[in-house]
């Protein structure tokens, strides 16, 4: 069963921008004082901010919003108002996008392993287009084969992306036509292509490759009597500035575009953006458990850590943007540690800070990917809870505390 928003709500004025979800200081302790701490605060003008960025980068490629950074209803719906397609993985997801009432035409289920029971969900929900990588896969299609349609995924090492995704999923592009060949005589309607060149990646060259490399894919195919390939998915790994500057994304996406203006007319492109929409749209707000000094540094110890919102940098590479509402005084290197009694329970072991006291605020910034989807109740810490804020288009900055997580696993507010 997926959550209910709370019937608590928090009307917050527009106001000088603070961070990246354009809440100022007084803004964020309010919501503190109203709902407690941790806190993630989700922003869906920002979601939209960015899914139109990406959508005016790649015009005619139809995006689908990869929902495992953050699989949360509001997203979703916020989404679904702004015609976006939807990229789902696992059977918790399906349930997620059907809550929200999406239609099973526009989502692809696109985790190349799957179980039977994962592509039997999928279709009985609707959803007929599937990725697989590998022979064996292909065979789990047999019994379903007048009802579902495949994307053979393509592997694009791509040692420069933060995470080379192509390391774990993927087939050489030369073993591409032996598949299609394979398919055929199992039945099994092979549609396109896809790939995924990795997450975060840091050059647009490794997609042109990609793109250049499935044309010549689809022409060899043409050639050698096997069906036509219509489909083309690009994945996604389109990179966010966590501490680093990322070049501007209408300009990462134009080598990309002049890549896909060479494919054959007929070819569908699509994308799975995850981390480019939703990693902008939240932060997550902690305060300040305990303090000590040790070794001459302060150790702040704060209700939320490594094994909830932060997890993203253990399990994603990445390094948030963090800053302290407590302004003045000189600054100390000093150590932001989370609320765990396990020792590598620490966010920042070298950050320089005004003295702080129990009870001040600290703000992670760029957090709405892959950290409360990955956070955990470890040592009976809870999770933070989720606000979401600006949920249509008209809320006016009015926020809402959500009750649970999607698909239920989260805390009770």
């Amino acid at each position: 069963m997926l959550p209910r928003a709370a019937k608590q709500s928090l009307a917050v004025s527009p106001a000088h921008s603070f961070d990246s979800t354009t809440l100022t200081e007084t803004e964020i302790r309010a919501l503190v004082a109203r709902f407690g701490s941790p806190l993630l605060v989700v922003d869906c003008e920002q979601v939209r901010r960015q899914y139109r960025a990406l959508k005016a980068a790649l015009p005619g490629v139809d995006l689908h919003y990869a929902l495992k950074p953050l699989p949360h209803a509001a997203v979703v719906s916020c989404l679904r108002d702004e015609g976006a397609y939807f990229d789902l993985a696992t059977t918790g997801e399906v349930e997620l996008v059907k809550q929200q009432g999406i239609a099973p035409s526009r989502c692809i289920h696109t985790h190349p392993i799957k179980r039977d029971s994962d592509i039997r969900d999928a279709l009985r929900y609707g959803v007929t287009t599937f990725v697989a990588d590998n022979p064996d896969e292909l065979k789990k299609f047999v019994r379903y084969r007048k009802r579902a349609e495949i994307l053979i995924r393509v592997s694009f090492r791509s040692p420069n992306a933060v995470v080379d995704l192509s390391k774990k999923f993927g087939c050489d592009p030369g073993a591409v036509l032996g598949m299609i060949e394979q398919a055929r005589r199992l039945g099994v309607r092979v549609k396109g292509l896809s790939f995924h060149v990795g997450s975060q990646a840091t050059d647009p060259a490794k997609y042109v490759e990609a793109v250049q490399a499935c044309t010549n894919i689809m022409a060899e195919a043409v050639l050698a009597g096997l069906p036509s390939l219509d489909v083309l998915d690009i994945g996604g790994g389109f990179p966010v500035a966590y501490n680093d500057s990322v070049t501007p994304i209408d300009e990462f996406c134009r080598p990309i575009r002049a890549a896909l203006a060479k494919l054959p007319p007929h070819v569908r492109v699509i994308a799975e953006p995850g981390r480019f929409i939703a990693a902008p749209a939240a932060i997550a707000v902690s305060s300040v458990m305990g303090k000590a000094k040790r070794d001459g540094r302060w150790w702040y110890y704060l209700d939320d850590g490594l094994y909830g919102s932060y997890s993203g940098q253990m399990f994603d590479h990445a390094k948030y943007p963090v800053s302290v509402l407590r302004q003045g005084g000189e600054l100390h290197e000093s150590v932001l540690a989370g609320p765990t009694c396990d020792s590598i329970d620490v966010i920042d072991d070298s950050i320089m800070l005004p003295e702080l006291e129990v009870g001040d605020l600290v703000v992670g910034r760029m957090m709405g990917a892959y950290t409360w989807a990955s956070a955990t109740d470890f040592n009976f810490f809870k999770r933070a809870r989720v606000v979401v804020m600006n949920e249509t288009a008209d809320a006016r900055r009015v926020v809402r505390l959500q009750r649970k997580a999607a698909g239920g696993r989260g805390r009770a507010a």
